[in-house]
């Protein structure tokens, strides 16, 4: 929901830097490091260790919005790099929920990180069907100028929200069960918002 002014704020913040890290880093590099970091998380949040769970979440984001930064800076944007990146941001958002289950493993807990997942499964479908008929229509980033491989539609739970949520998760993972519940009824919210809105669309 509030991604496009977090991500022009991201710029801002790292493009003084951005131009000397593509010297020494390649933007796939980051983008993998970051997936390191973020499965990091996971396997920190099922053993139980909090602090050191959220920080390896937070260089995961740190890192994922730095290499599209870095390779805008140094030149070196490509359909891979966006790709690889998504991928990454997918098998976090999988393992991260599945890491605090297993550190505060509970019945209830386990009905609702099922519920979430299942939800994710749904969603993505939703937003990269959708984003696919709008780049083939030529209706996505060359003509709304955002600054992503592909065009993300509107949507309740965009990626601001799911580092608030899943910061939540690995913060309070007792509090884990509901937080998932709460998240995934977002994300179906996303889901019928994306096909009243495609539906005047396409």
């Amino acid at each position: 929901m509030f991604d496009h002014w977090l991500r022009m704020l991201k710029d801002r913040l790292f493009e003084p830097i951005a131009p000397a890290i593509g010297r020494w880093l390649h933007p796939n590099l980051i983008s993998l490091l970051a997936l390191l970091a973020g499965l990091a998380a996971a396997l920190l949040a099922a053993r139980g260790r909090t602090g050191p769970a959220f920080a390896a979440w937070v260089v995961n984001r740190t890192l994922d919005g730095l290499d599209g930064s870095v390779a805008r800076a140094v030149g070196s944007q490509s359909d891979f790099g966006g790709y690889l990146d998504i991928m990454g941001d997918f098998v976090v958002y999988a393992a991260v929920p599945v890491g605090v289950v297993l550190g505060q493993p509970s019945e209830s807990a386990w009905r609702a990180g099922l519920f979430l997942l299942a939800t994710f499964f749904v969603n993505a479908a939703s937003w990269m069907y959708l984003a696919a008929i709008l780049e083939r229509r030529s209706l996505g980033v060359a003509a709304t100028g955002e600054r992503t491989t592909i065009t993300m539609p509107p949507a309740i739970v965009a990626g601001s929200e799911t580092v608030v949520f899943y910061s939540l998760f690995l913060l309070l993972p007792a509090w884990a069960p509901p937080l998932f519940w709460l998240m995934g009824m977002l994300v179906v919210g996303n889901i019928v918002l994306r096909l009243a809105w495609a539906k005047g669309r396409i």
